[in-house]
């Protein structure tokens, strides 16, 4: 077995974006159904200027049974066949007023008391990471460190900034992941419109080092 990171491209997304909202479904212990929700928003991310996707493709020789969320060609139906999973997501697009996210960002930095000249300086140029999930199965090996270095390596923004919900003492692989790679509190305990959890926002500049 064997993971090696992809870029995905718009181009090829008949491919890859079923078992890509696999994987977000089971990171985040969603109900099944999901998937059909999301896959317009999704599609729509891709239009918006700057997207770019990495994932993780978990490599395996198998018996003749086909894996759920078969990445790259048919299942296969000999013993020591070669099969290709995808395991891992990591997309995100440049940040512009006009989107919900940038939106609520301005409101709660407003909230938060930043001054009109800091919140400007924040959202001005920025990468937005908007999703960066493994499949359970995978959680621990690395796998989210290697997707995110990868997709922020050559980004031209100054910073990049997300949100992830509140855990007790910032202790779960998401969070640590995050601090590891140096990204600071810009709001704690944000509720975002339509969404009962509370949020960090967090940042960080760019390059990465």
């Amino acid at each position: 077995m064997s993971v090696r990171l992809v870029d995905l491209t718009a181009d090829d997304v008949h491919r890859w974006l079923g078992p890509a909202l696999d994987v977000y479904v089971a990171a985040m212990n969603y109900p099944r159904g999901t998937q059909t929700h999301r896959t317009p928003l999704w599609r729509d991310h891709m239009n918006r200027p700057g997207w770019q996707a990495v994932g993780a493709v978990e490599t395996t020789v198998s018996t003749p049974v086909s894996p759920a969320g078969t990445f790259v060609g048919d299942p296969p139906t000999l013993a020591g066949s070669t099969t290709e999973t995808l395991i891992g997501i990591a997309y995100g697009y440049r940040g512009a007023e006009d989107q919900w996210w940038n939106q609520q960002l301005r409101a709660g930095l407003r909230q938060g008391g930043y001054t009109r000249t800091q919140i400007d300086d924040i959202t001005r140029n920025y990468f937005e990471l908007t999703e960066l999930h493994v499949h359970p199965s995978m959680q621990g090996t690395g796998t989210g460190q290697r997707m995110l270095t990868r997709l922020l390596a050559d980004r031209p923004e100054d910073s990049v900034l997300l949100s992830t919900p509140e855990v007790p003492g910032d202790d779960n692989r998401a969070w640590r992941l995050y601090r590891r790679l140096g990204f600071g509190d810009m709001l704690r305990h944000f509720g975002f419109t339509g969404d009962p959890r509370p949020f960090a926002v967090l940042g960080r500049r760019l390059p990465m080092n």
